[in-house]
């Protein structure tokens, strides 16, 4: 087989669109020590594809075999292909870019006062002018295979293709400025970051690259190495559920620097937003991994955009957790607190007639999962206001509450203190930032599915099993009609059941008898809870329903653990829900992933009322 044809067989499997030959030239910029790579288009790198680089150069008795196969290639032995350090490695690119389009090299190395241009077509080399580094020109792309060139999309798209490549490693080289021009015009730019601290610096550039809202909506992922190498270091940042989007466009994953669309890394990311996001909602996240090269393969797709772990369990689980923790932390924690709330008694008139009860009974704090704030978050009792006139209520609110009110100074508290209740739906409390608006039935429902996620995972022994969640057994058991799937499946799950505190049995062919229920649910509805929990069971396999199932039963628990709607609180109930919101991991989120609450700002509201304008 001709050699030509070989570098042509090469090149359809390295060369899908102009974009894949823009990846593979930035990769050799990099690799040569670049600082800053400008990349020059036209016909959207159908016509011209140019990459620029300041890096090192190269030789000029090395510049003639530049265009051979595997000439330039990083691989020594076969332990240089078991750990691959750098972004390209084999030796192929150049000779398959150049096998199907007119390719000319620029450079000077350092050190050295003369450039060289090197023809690919005849090989001639000649002396030019050209500052220290290296310059790549591919022009008429796909010229020897037309066939090919019929298959490229527009100009746009393929441009659109490139800027995504460039972007790529842009997010993984902050310490790298990158510079796109196409037709002559600058379409995108990305300084270099000169920061000392690293994390800074990539801040600055996932701010550039993907909008300063992506940092305003995302967290910091940052794990410490292992002593024994083994397992990788992960930092980045990671959205928050209100930021996920339809579609899985923003997902970068990073392994020793290279891009990679790993499906290990995907699921590890997405498993972590179980709990937090909602329906089929996409995560939007940078993660970046270091760990011993060879301890993965790069050497897997000629692209080189998937890569095969040694351990993926070890590498998905390090993900997991890793999201996971940056997430758990409730985001009410991060609001800056610039002044204590203010005692406003026009607000507390409102909080007094709102919250009397109207046509709704008052129900007491269900035993075990109380609402009551803390004594030292204890707001204080509502005053006795009637026989007043209306004029005195803020001087009796102020004398009545505010003095001793709290041992916590209330401008440490970040979702504020309750004023009122919404249609026996939404809380309504006030910080130094605005006002919050919470769920109370979302809330709470996080805040009683954390609660019995503690309780079963709670054991003296990592490598000891759960203990069962304390369970309360019913004075009389409560029977309901059953069929026979969820008799089946009682007896099928009796020891997870007795796992989860819910303790039920045949009573007769066509009915199950409640016997025991989760001492934090004793208040709830045994029935619905018992049915919703078999419906569960029901559609995980047996052997892994602890494993892969466990939280889903645990929601259900707490969905119907939690407070309702309609079921009036007092402002002491209220304050203290806040405060748990403020201590349970999670609590910004559901356990279906929406929202707990909401803070609308001063500035917000004064906009709604053109205030002034």
């Amino acid at each position: 087989m001709p050699d030509e044809l070989i570098s042509q067989i090469a090149a359809g499997e390295v060369v899908e669109r102009p974009a894949s030959v823009v990846r593979e030239l930035v990769d050799n910029a990099l690799d040569a020590g670049a600082t800053q790579v400008t990349v020059r288009l036209q016909s959207g790198g159908v016509r011209l594809i140019s990459v620029e680089d300041d890096g090192q150069g190269i030789l000029r008795e090395e510049l003639p075999i530049a265009f051979k196969r595997h000439a330039t290639s990083k691989i020594g032995n076969l332990h240089d292909l078991e750990s691959v350090a750098t972004m390209g490695f084999r030796g192929e690119a150049l000779a398959a870019i150049n096998s199907i389009a007119d390719c000319a090299i620029l450079s000077r190395a350092q050190g050295f006062a003369d450039a060289f241009l090197l023809d690919g077509r005849t090989g001639e080399l000649r002396p030019v002018a050209r500052s220290v580094g290296t310059t790549v020109e591919v022009k008429e792309l796909f010229y020897s295979t037309p066939a090919r060139r019929k298959f490229l999309k527009t100009d746009s798209t393929e441009l659109a293709h490139c800027i995504e490549a460039v972007r790529r490693h842009a997010l993984a080289r902050p310490d790298v400025g990158f510079a796109i021009w196409h037709e002559g015009k600058l379409v995108e730019q990305w300084r270099r970051c000169t920061d000392a601290d690293a994390l800074v610096a990539l801040d600055q550039r996932l701010g550039d690259v993907m909008g300063q809202e992506f940092l305003a909506q995302s967290v910091r992922v940052q794990t410490t190495a292992s002593d024994n190498n083994l397992r990788p270091r992960i930092w980045g940042r990671v959205g928050i559920p209100d930021a996920a989007r339809t579609r899985a466009d923003q997902q970068f994953a990073y392994v020793n620097g290279r891009f990679v669309r790993d499906k290990v890394l995907t699921h590890a990311a997405r498993s972590a937003y179980e709990d937090v996001l909602h329906g089929h909602r996409q995560p939007v996240y940078a993660l970046y991994l270091a760990m011993d090269p060879a301890r993965v393969d790069v050497n897997v797709h000629p692209t080189k955009i998937e890569v095969r772990f040694r351990d993926s369990r070890e590498v998905h689980q390090g993900v997991r957790h890793a999201v996971e923790d940056a997430l758990a932390k409730p985001r009410s924690a991060g609001i800056e607190i610039t002044a204590q709330v203010a005692t406003a008694p026009l607000n507390h008139i409102f909080a007094a007639e709102v919250t009397q009860p109207r046509a709704v009974p008052m129900y007491s704090a269900q035993p075990g999962i109380g609402l009551v704030s803390k004594p030292e978050y204890r707001f204080g009792t509502q005053p006795n206001l009637a026989g007043h006139k209306v004029s005195d209520v803020g001087a009796i609110w102020q004398r009545e509450t505010t003095p001793g009110a709290a041992s916590v100074p209330q401008e440490d508290w970040p979702l504020g203190r309750a004023i009122a209740q919404l249609q026996g739906i939404y809380i309504l409390a006030e910080n130094a930032q605005g006002l919050v608006v919470v769920d109370m039935h979302a809330a709470h429902e996080r805040i009683v599915y954390e609660r019995l996620k503690s309780q079963l995972n709670a054991t003296t022994d990592k490598d000891a099993a759960p203990r069962p969640i304390a369970s309360q057994p019913l004075l009389i058991p409560v029977t309901f009609a059953a069929t026979p799937d969820e008799v089946a499946t009682a007896e099928m799950h009796s020891e997870t059941l007795v796992m989860l505190g819910l303790i039920m049995s045949p009573f007769s062919p066509r009915t199950l008898a409640v016997r025991a229920v989760p001492t934090s649910l004793v208040q709830g509805d045994a029935i619905a809870l018992a049915r919703s929990v078999l419906a569960e069971l029901a559609q995980h396999d047996a052997s892994t329903v602890i494993e892969r199932a466990h939280n889903e039963l645990l929601s259900t628990m707490a969905c119907h653990g939690a407070v309702r709607a309609n079921r009036r609180l007092t402002l002491e109930e209220m304050n203290g829900l806040l405060r748990q919101m403020e201590e349970t991991e999670r609590s910004d989120q559901c356990n279906h992933g929406r929202p707990t609450w909401r803070q609308i700002t001063i500035k917000e509201l004064d906009t709604l009322f053109l205030r002034g304008r």
